[in-house]
């Protein structure tokens, strides 16, 4: 039986990846347990769009529309809007589609500036062609993977802050915060149900002096291998969207080890809260995980023997691969919505210490089977 149909437009943006992974998780979960996938996900690019053809085709007997696709900036930010609604309507009536329509839009859309009257004629022209449509007026979104230097405060202060670079920061600056994740959830939510309307989900109200002093002590406190509490959501939202901007650049971390006539001592990881910690083997050939978290976090440590630790980037094809040993310790850190295993290619087993900055909750595991090399990479 095929799944309910979903497209999501801007897959390879912020909101659009972080959407499209989730609706990839419960695929991922159904295949686990043998049932059948949930949703047929279609993701619509920069490239696929474009194409009149291929747009028709994903938008055919499509039942809900994720539309993040979208133009912020550049000489075409009050026409680009208008014109990508205006493309994918023109899709939706070739096809005679009945979509529920959910739009990404802006606390600017209320604005007399060339983007708010953008994004607010888009809307417009959405709800005009749609069986069902909801505005979902966003305020600023940050989170994994996002894309410094380009309209995200958020992620050009984390990118600042792992290349050890001082930002100039506005004092007076203040922004609403909310995780790319939770609006994903909330787009797929609205548009499976059926909802229409305007909803506008309030974000975390602070300073930008205030942001970047958080950002600046989560790095002090993860350089000195320290994880900070991140009992509260937001704070575990904004840690790991900051500790992923150091991904892959920065990886992996080194551990110091003190060395006697006894032997070597290292500290692993150490917490303000609380965690879960534990040890496996690996036997000879062997490989554990192949699978992925939406908002674990969770750290890799090889005490003894030799292993390969490799991480993607779920719904892409680019892979990391981490040569390690217990001869010089190294943390290797999953960023989450990356997909990864640990392999051990030697004669020898490999001992690996993992920890986990909360209690494993077997109600909620929030870990999704996924491969890590696809099947034309499999040696």
């Amino acid at each position: 039986m095929t799944g309910r149909k979903v497209v999501v437009t801007g897959a390879a943006g912020l909101l659009g990846w972080h959407a499209a992974a989730r609706l990839h998780a419960a695929n991922c979960a159904a295949r686990y347990r043998g049932e059948a996938e949930p949703f047929e996900l279609v993701q619509l690019g920069r490239e696929t769009f474009g194409d009149d053809m291929a747009r028709d085709a994903a938008i055919a007997d499509v039942e809900v529309i994720l539309h993040f696709a979208g133009v912020n900036r550049g000489d075409e930010v009050e026409t680009g809007n208008p014109a990508i609604a205006t493309a994918l309507t023109d899709s939706i009536a070739r096809t005679g589609a009945r979509p529920h329509i959910v739009y990404a839009n802006s606390t600017h859309a209320g604005l007399d500036t060339p983007y708010g009257r953008s994004k607010k004629r888009a809307a417009e022209i959405l709800e005009a062609a749609s069986a069902g449509f909801t505005n979902l007026i966003l305020p600023h979104i940050f989170g994994e993977c996002a894309r410094p230097y380009y309209n995200n405060v958020t992620a050009t202060l984390i990118d600042q802050i792992w290349a050890g670079q001082e930002p100039t920061i506005n004092p007076e600056g203040k922004v609403a915060l909310f995780h790319a994740g939770e609006a994903a959830n909330l787009a797929t939510a609205k548009g499976l149900a059926g909802e229409s309307g305007t909803i506008a989900p309030a974000g975390r109200e602070m300073s930008i002096v205030a942001l970047y002093d958080r950002l600046a002590a989560f790095h002090r406190s993860y350089q000195a291998n320290i994880f900070p509490d991140l009992g509260d959501p937001f704070d575990l939202a904004l840690f790991n969207s900051y500790r992923t901007g150091g991904y892959p650049a920065h990886y992996p971390m080194r551990m110091k080890l003190n060395s006697d006539a006894r032997g070597g001592l290292f500290e692993s990881a150490k917490s303000l809260a609380g965690s879960q910690t534990f040890l496996s083997t690996t036997r000879p050939g062997m490989r554990r995980g192949d699978h992925f978290h939406t908002n674990l976090v969770e750290r890799f440590l090889v005490v003894s023997g030799k292993a390969t630790i490799r991480i993607r980037k779920v719904l892409t094809d680019e892979v990391h691969s981490f040569e390690v040993s217990g001869d010089e310790p190294v943390a290797i850190d999953m960023p989450p919505l990356h997909t990864h295993h640990i392999v051990n290619d030697t004669d020898s087993d490999v001992v690996t210490f993992f920890w986990s900055h909360r209690l494993f909750d077997p109600a909620n595991p929030d870990t999704y089977a996924d491969a890590v090399l696809l099947e034309t990479e499999k040696q």
